[in-house]
């Protein structure tokens, strides 16, 4: 790739991408999570939460410490191989000091048990990580809220698999991701266990406990595996209003199949809360939205579709680096456009005129490839990522745009990816567009300021 290009260069192997500067101090490239072990005891009265992590890694250097990410929570006790180690914690950070060093390339464990009364930590972003409800909790981890209820190597490069269980008070429903593989009750405490056998960066993690009611809305048949599940977790009271905004989520899945490839999970839940949300949250195998996001409105309908498309963007393919999010947002609202011309609520070209005309009306002054961290939400990151796709497609021509979109998602199934990696693999699909050079196309909605014309 030629060095003009202003796309930041993959990280060296091993790396994964960190020190990252759009979190910094999260995230260690010293040691890579196979997998995380949770047991956690909640109390939702008093807003307790004790807890066990146990972690599977390897070393990629030569251990003398190992840095974590846990946010206000107490650690009791740190073991690494069964023996007891030495655990200090300083702000965000947790630092564990074996009582022999790991050497370089050696499998290990950690165990760690801690408690305390969990929240939000405060960012540039807002409150994000565990929430309490009027009536449950949950945890929106985007981007570093997965340290405040587990300790973790906490960057979106740092995929594993999981096993979450959580005890709560009895009548109380856990939802989390993957797949249930285990409930049992005793006395006033009920337990629920999920595993998640894909690799899941530690933000998409989550945990909602309240008074849900499991509906099937659907089954999307495929070949290779069995039928995706497509569920809703809904307080009893607003089960209709479920069924009715939810009606089209099975379509939703069957459409974004075609488009971009097999589902990359086993099932799909969305998770409705008592409490109105401001916005809809993403989690791997499932979003979480409020009351307020399951009306037939187009407002509503296209939230769900974004957070749908997540599972593809953003879940299964997930930024090497924060720098590159819009990976997973403008892709996931060019889905919402998909997803209005399928649904006969307006044409693909109709809603990115009306976001090209939102977008010349704000200050040119974002660089949505490379947003900066205070920015990388802003909603240009969104809208002008979706119309740099729409600029491709209208190039590419469809047949190789949406062959390009699925082979990105088959490609870096269950893997990161960077943005010099789509317009590598742009530039082997569209060889055969007279012309046609990815960041030729991409560079002025990417990387400059102006807004280019929309795409005729």
């Amino acid at each position: 790739m030629r060095q003009d290009r202003h796309v930041t260069p993959a990280p060296p192997p091993g790396s994964g991408g960190l020190p990252d500067p759009y979190t910094p101090g999260h995230g260690s490239p010293d040691y890579t999570v196979a997998h995380y072990d949770l047991d956690l005891e909640v109390k939702l009265a008093s807003n307790r939460l004790a807890g066990r992590a146990r972690l599977r890694a390897t070393a990629n250097r030569r251990l003398e410490t190992i840095t974590l990410s846990l946010a206000g929570l107490r650690v009791l006790k740190a073991q690494v191989e069964g023996a007891r180690a030495k655990a200090v914690q300083r702000g965000d950070e947790l630092r564990i000091t074996p009582a022999t060093p790991v050497p370089e390339g050696r499998d290990f464990s950690l165990e760690v048990r801690y408690e305390g009364s969990p929240g939000p930590t405060d960012g540039e972003w807002g409150d994000v990580g565990w929430e309490e409800l009027e009536d449950g909790i949950l945890v929106a981890g985007q981007p570093v809220g997965a340290p405040t209820w587990f300790p973790c190597n906490d960057h979106p490069s740092q995929k594993a698999t999981f096993r979450i269980s959580a005890s709560a008070d009895a009548g109380y429903r856990v939802v989390s991701n993957g797949l249930v593989v285990g409930h049992r009750r005793k006395a006033s405490r009920e337990t629920w266990i999920y595993e998640v056998h894909e690799p899941m960066a530690p933000y998409l993690a989550t945990l909602l406990i309240g008074r849900f009611q499991l509906l099937e809305l659907g089954r999307l048949p495929r070949r290779e595996y069995p039928a995706v599940g497509v569920f809703a977790a809904v307080p009893p009271a607003l089960r209709q209003d479920a069924l009715t905004g939810l009606r089209d989520q099975q379509a939703m899945l069957a459409l974004f199949t075609d488009l971009f490839g097999p589902y990359p999970f086993r099932d799909y839940t969305v998770v409705v809360t008592e409490d109105e949300l401001e916005i809809p949250l993403e989690a791997q195998t499932l979003s979480i939205v409020g009351r307020n996001h399951i009306t037939r409105s187009w407002e509503s309908q296209r939230l769900l579709a974004h957070e749908l498309a997540h599972q593809w963007f953003g879940n299964s393919v997930t930024a090497r680096t924060w720098e590159d999010i819009w990976l997973h947002e403008g892709f996931a609202c060019y889905a919402e456009w998909l997803w209005s011309e399928h649904a006969g609520q307006g044409s693909v070209a109709s809603r990115a005129e009306a976001a090209w005309t939102l977008v010349a009306a704000q200050r040119q002054d974002l660089a949505v490839g490379a947003p900066g961290a205070a920015m990388m939400f802003d909603d240009r990151v969104y809208k002008r990522g979706a119309l740099a796709l729409h600029a491709v497609r209208r190039v590419l021509g469809d047949d190789r745009f949406f062959r390009a979109l699925r082979a990105f998602c088959e490609e870096n199934r269950h893997a990161n990816a960077s943005t010099a990696d789509f317009l590598e693999l742009l530039d082997r699909v569209g060889a055969g567009a007279p012309g046609f050079e990815a960041h030729a196309v991409l560079r002025p909605w990417l990387f400059e300021g102006p807004l280019p014309p929309l795409p005729a």
